[in-house]
């Protein structure tokens, strides 16, 4: 064999080792991240506890009751009663839907033994009621046609419970539905960053492996975590999100995630949870867990310091909800803001 053929076969051989470990690099930086496998626990190690991820081992917090109606946020309208009325014959009398339009519709009753304002229940007896319906929530402000069906409601309701209700003009609470949805639109923050990943993929076990290390348990829908609060029944503090098709994969493993997103509705959560100190941390603290980039919505990549930023200009929006008896996180704020 001829040197020029030796060497033909030396290139050769060269460009097929480059080209298998080509592919190998490729195949694996394809290939989603998998979560850290978990060591069984041994009979003769029954004594210890290892640190597992289980999905249905964190119960979601329990929701809130619904809080009352309040002048601040509601249209009011009392019922006068000439005589006392059961809870039953309160509850028989409700209107089968809730809402009027898109606001919430509710109906309270004045307990005779607490002489406190409450929604009706069986077993007991009730002095007066008021029926009420929210000025705005999210979807804008309460409007003619949505007054209209909240005195319908509550004529309804007045008269299968023979009393008589006092309705404010519609005129100026249509106006102060306006104002106060002014007010909420120009306060309403939702904040969200997007961790994308600088290489390999993700599998959907590894995003939620990750997570659950920072104190996030599985939301109520495929494709989310949510980091709870410290006062059980609250809202969530956060919230991850992820592409609830690779969640539902046959194989979840072999799904590729290429990014995820850290959600916080601020109205929504208490200040004294420090919801986006927290949410700061876990971006940093995922992405450097998982060779991630912090990005905004069009891939951006979001320094820390312009966090420190958004964070100094929360401060002013928390500040200013207080001084409206709107605190974030207050029954109110969560109502008007949802």
């Amino acid at each position: 064999m001829s040197g020029f053929t030796v060497g033909l076969a030396v290139i050769g051989g060269l460009v097929l080792a480059a080209l298998v470990a080509w592919n190998a690099w490729t195949t694996r930086r394809n290939t989603p991240r998998q979560p850290e496998a978990v060591a069984a626990v041994e009979p003769h190690d029954a004594g210890r506890t290892e640190p597992v991820f289980d999905p249905m081992a964190s119960p979601l917090p329990l929701q809130e009751k619904r809080p009352g109606l309040d002048a601040l946020i509601d249209v009011l309208a009392p019922v006068a009663l000439e005589s006392v009325i059961s809870g039953e014959a309160a509850l028989a009398a409700m209107p089968p839907t809730r809402r009027a339009g898109s606001k919430p519709f509710a109906v309270e009753g004045l307990n005779e033994a607490t002489q406190q304002w409450e929604t009706p229940q069986a077993g007991q007896r009730y002095t007066a009621f008021q029926a009420g319906v929210q000025l705005t929530n999210r979807t804008g402000a309460l409007n003619e046609i949505e007054y209209s069906e909240f005195v319908m409601k509550a004529q309804a309701f007045a008269d299968a419970v023979n009393g008589a209700p006092d309705f404010p003009d519609m005129v100026e609470e249509v106006a102060r539905a306006r104002e106060l949805d002014q007010f909420a639109s120009a306060h309403d923050a939702q904040l969200g960053v997007t961790l994308r990943a600088k290489n390999a993929a993700w599998s959907p076990g590894y995003v939620q492996q990750n997570a659950a290390r920072l104190g996030f348990v599985p939301g109520a829908i495929p494709g989310r975590m949510v980091l709870p609060a410290a006062t059980a029944g609250s809202p969530a503090v956060l919230g991850l999100s992820f592409d609830s098709q690779a969640a539902m994969a046959d194989d979840p493993n072999q799904s590729a995630l290429r990014s995820v997103t850290l959600s916080l509705d601020v109205p929504q959560v208490d200040r004294s949870e420090q919801p986006f100190v927290r949410m700061r941390d876990c971006a940093i603290g995922l992405a450097a867990t998982m060779d991630g980039a912090i990005t905004d919505d069009n891939g951006q990549v979001i320094h820390v310091d312009a966090l420190d930023v958004i964070g100094a200009d929360l401060e002013h929006l928390y500040d200013t909800l207080d001084a409206h008896d709107l605190a974030a996180g207050s029954p109110l704020a969560r109502r008007l803001f949802s």
